[in-house]
């Protein structure tokens, strides 16, 4: 089953949440729009309006509240895009060039500013405290994930506790969000806002997981961006982590690592190590985890086709290509 074909369930209001979003990006000032279009145009798998629709489903589906809300997900998520390929140096996202590419830091910086803002209008017009509480603790939250990956870049001595505090922080938190306040706008009970709050959790350190691992096993087709990008920028994911244990050639992986002027070869070279460690495996057992978590959690929600979706979205994020 494609992705997308799992959000079936949803995909009018998706769609009008790409069409309002298209509209919002629209300013007075023609460079901020088509900065901000650009970035929207680049597609994405707008996996977080998704999910907060699809939690929405599970109690008393009310678009009105939860399309705004979806929107702000997905504007939040795009603007620590934006900031995050000024730190990260990044050229391409999905395959096409960056706004930092086409238009420098400065812009980039103003745009990813520009669009978080514009989050927060949104989430006024949702006029619910829980929401605003939870959307301003997480961006926070994710705002120290980000710093902690600056700071640990290139340090071989993080541990699988260091990685997992910062992937909690960078991706989880805002999946976890999503999912907890789609049920949260629609009124449902606490038990049900929980069971989903946890499903998100789980689901979204499993994503990252995977993410981290396609760095290394994906194409640069299929990844929109060269392989090993990661270790190119000293970020060091699970897989580095499990190959500086398990790998034979773990002390020129290391070598590798901590050089901030890699040449071509030698990423290709530090990826082939990693490949042969059984960090990959090992990574991917840790994901399954995380998603078999996740799935334990639907037992708690009430029976029908979007509680059905989560599960087999579950199922999709432990076998994706991209």
């Amino acid at each position: 089953m494609k992705g997308l074909e799992l959000f079936n369930l949803i995909k009018d209001d998706l769609m009008t949440v790409e069409k309002e979003l298209a509209k919002i990006v629209k300013t007075h000032d023609p460079l901020l729009t088509e900065t901000s279009a650009h970035l929207l145009k680049a597609g994405g798998k707008r996996l977080r309006p998704a999910f907060a629709l699809v939690a929405g489903k599970t109690y008393n589906y009310n678009p009105q509240k939860l399309i705004p809300l979806a929107m702000a997900l997905e504007l939040i998520h795009m603007a620590s895009l934006v900031h995050d390929d000024v730190i990260d140096d990044s050229y391409t996202r999905r395959g096409i060039p960056t706004v930092k590419a086409n238009w420098g830091d400065q812009v980039s910086i103003y745009t990813g500013t520009y669009l978080f803002a514009q989050s927060l209008a949104l989430i006024a017009r949702v006029g619910n405290p829980t929401v605003s509480r939870i959307l301003a603790d997480i961006s926070v939250k994710m705002c120290e994930g980000e710093i902690q990956q600056i700071v640990t870049s290139y340090d071989i001595r993080q541990t699988v506790k260091d990685y997992f505090f910062r992937i909690r922080r960078k991706t989880a938190l805002l999946i976890s969000a999503s999912c907890e306040l789609g049920a949260v706008a629609c009124g449902a009970p606490e038990y049900h806002v929980k069971a989903l709050a946890r499903y998100g959790y789980y689901l979204g350190m499993a994503f990252q997981i995977t993410d981290d691992i396609l760095d290394f096993t994906a194409s640069q087709r299929e990844l929109g961006k060269p392989v090993g990008s990661d270790l190119r920028q000293g970020i060091i994911t699970l897989p580095v982590i499990y190959a500086m244990q398990l790998a034979t050639g773990r002390d020129r992986l290391i070598e590798i690592i901590k050089k901030k002027d890699k040449k071509e070869g030698e990423v290709l070279e530090a990826v082939n190590i990693t490949r042969k460690s059984g960090a990959i495996e090992k990574a991917f057992d840790v994901s399954d985890r995380y998603l078999e978590k996740a799935k334990s959690q639907i037992r708690y929600l009430p029976p029908g086709q979007a509680t059905e979706s989560l599960g087999l979205i579950a199922d999709f994020i432990g076998k994706r290509k991209f």
